[in-house]
């Protein structure tokens, strides 16, 4: 894994507490003005504190964005774990449906995570330093499914995750692009897609 972008490490509760309202503001500041306008000073005034505290933790801009992003991603992987623990799943087809839902939710109510796709460029290594985020997460589902579904590990399987990724985030965010709550049919597409790919690529009896 990348190490944070933090300059430092908040030792004391107080100082956490600073940074998570600098990432907060960050967020918000992410969707209501985008990456572009964003500043450092823009940062400070929303968050309350000094830009002296800003640069205490980060070096610019770019380093509190790639930790907003580590944060949404630490948010995504830990909902997609509890929807996993409260469920009992037919098939990996239902732990694809459970994956894509915990991301719609997250983009119609996390700030910053709308702004900040995990294979956009400002992050684009952001979970490691040589692949690339989509391919990160697609290395996560396919854990899940060597895991919990019976697959065989292969190269095969390699490619089927990181395929299935990469296409189901490109409609996601055209689901987005046409509805800021994510247009309902898109996003049913966007599962019908990922589903009927994986079904033609995965071993038989894990379907």
């Amino acid at each position: 894994m990348e190490p944070t972008p933090l300059r430092r490490r908040p030792t004391q509760r107080r100082s956490a507490r600073r940074v998570e309202r600098m990432l907060d503001a960050c967020a918000d500041l992410l969707d209501e003005i985008g990456y572009e306008a964003l500043s450092t000073t823009r940062i400070a005034e929303r968050a309350g504190v000094a830009i002296g505290s800003v640069y205490q933790f980060f070096p610019d801009k770019r380093a509190i964005t790639q930790e907003v992003t580590r944060r949404n991603v630490e948010l995504f992987a830990a909902g997609v774990g509890r929807r996993f623990l409260a469920d009992d799943y037919e098939g990996w087809w239902d732990a694809v449906d459970a994956i894509i839902d915990e991301y719609v939710a997250m983009h119609r109510s996390v700030p910053g995570f709308r702004s900040l796709n995990f294979g956009d460029v400002v992050d684009l290594n952001l979970l490691d330093s040589v692949a690339d985020n989509n391919t990160v997460i697609a290395g996560r589902l396919r854990a899940l499914l060597l895991a919990e579904f019976g697959q065989a590990d292969s190269a095969e399987l390699d490619l089927a995750t990181m395929v299935a990724v990469e296409a189901g985030d490109a409609v996601l965010k055209l689901a987005f692009r046409h509805d800021p709550e994510g247009a309902p049919q898109i996003v049913a597409e966007a599962k019908k897609l990922v589903r009927d790919y994986l079904a033609r690529q995965l071993t038989p009896y894990a379907h």
